[in-house]
């Protein structure tokens, strides 16, 4: 093991990448994660927010929520693991969908049809705890700028973006697609990390991965909005608003205030970022988007009181567009040692990504058991 792959780096704490690297490190490797971000989580990171009068607030931005295909088992004996060790528990609310023609919800599905998980206490604990694992190591607030194949030395070489040497290691697993994305030059101006052409029988798939855009807006209300029947729900005949949830509804968070996640179109989205362009959005420009998803959100006719808290957050390329790679679930490069990994590969949401990362791993240990 110590000549072939004793030393991995994953990039990104996603569910996808954490799943993997816990996973290796239970059979013996040392797994390092690197991650851009200043904690774990990706889309399912939970925010931190401070109303002005300084009470301490806390959002589900990303999923909400995820649901297991009962074919998976071993996706559903992980989640039976992350269960019994408190990390997620069953949202059992009701859900329904409301159209805006119409102003009414078309259809409430009742409690426990589909089942329904989250981390507890946010959604980002499943990531944290993995994080923290024993042989996993996590470096936050490093981007990676560079991932070079030696094949002297037959490892990785890593950089980070502002040019530190990070160390060589025999495997690398991307569960961040701007790892090699196009969107990363677009962003930052340099070229993406990895060089696809050192993986070219996959370069043409993974070059350019649709993407979903999404705005997510973040209410607090000093009470309950009793008006709305449900505690999650779609729109349906609405171009600026696509989903609703009531966060604070979940188990294991506070109630002292009511807190909703609104998410946009991915229409909607589109047009602001045709206008403002992929970096940053300014704090003018989430401004205004907040404005207008809350205005959609009061035009529904419900009774929808004025929030003491109101901000928005853009997903610029968070949600993949299409699964390129659903048999496989990840990508593999034996040579190399390159896993690539994440929901883009299998399916675009939680269980998707944690297949592909359960995935990756498996083609770690399996060229270790050959050995």
């Amino acid at each position: 093991m110590s000549n072939v792959a004793s030393k991995v780096a994953v990039i990104g704490s996603g569910i996808s990448g954490t799943v993997c690297a816990s996973i290796l490190a239970k059979t013996g490797i040392s797994v390092t994660i690197f991650e851009s971000a200043r904690g774990p989580g990706g889309r399912m990171s939970q925010r931190r927010e401070i109303a002005e009068d300084g009470r301490e607030l806390l959002f589900d931005h990303g999923a909400p929520y995820f649901s297991l295909n009962a074919s998976s088992s071993e996706v559903q004996s992980l989640v039976n693991d992350w269960e019994s060790r408190g990390l997620v528990a069953e949202w059992k609310a009701k859900f329904g969908s409301f159209d805006c023609g119409a102003k009414k919800f078309l259809k409430i599905e009742e409690k426990g049809v589909i089942k329904k998980y989250v981390g507890l206490p946010g959604m980002n604990s499943i990531c944290r705890a993995l994080c923290h694992e024993s042989g996993v190591e996590s470096r936050f607030g490093l981007g990676i700028g560079r991932l070079e194949w030696l094949d002297n030395d037959d490892s990785w070489s890593l950089m980070s973006l502002d040019g530190q040497e990070l160390g060589k290691f025999k495997g690398v697993v991307a569960s961040d697609k701007n790892v090699f994305s196009s969107r990363f030059t677009n962003v930052t101006g340099r070229p993406p990390p990895i060089d696809l052409n050192v993986v070219s029988d996959v370069a043409f798939k993974l070059k350019e991965i649709p993407v979903i855009s999404c705005f997510a807006l973040m209410l607090a209300f000093e009470q309950p909005l009793s008006s709305i029947p449900v505690k999650g729900f779609s729109f349906k005949n609405s171009e600026v608003l696509s989903w609703a949830y009531c966060d604070s509804s979940k188990p294991g968070r506070s109630t002292t205030t009511e807190r909703w996640v609104l998410y946009s179109t991915a229409e909607y989205a589109e047009r602001i970022i045709a206008q403002t362009g992929l970096q940053k959005p300014s704090s003018a420009v989430l401004t205004e988007v907040a404005e207008e998803l809350f205005h959609e959100f009061q035009g529904t006719g419900l009774d929808i009181s004025q929030p003491f808290f109101k901000k928005a957050h853009r997903w610029g390329s968070a949600f993949p567009a299409s699964s390129i790679t659903r048999e496989e679930k990840c990508f593999w490069d034996t040579k190399k040692r390159l896993a690539i990994c994440g929901d883009f590969c299998v399916s675009p949401n939680v269980e998707g990504a944690i297949c592909s990362g359960i995935a990756a791993a498996s083609q770690f240990t399996e060229m270790l058991s050959s050995l």
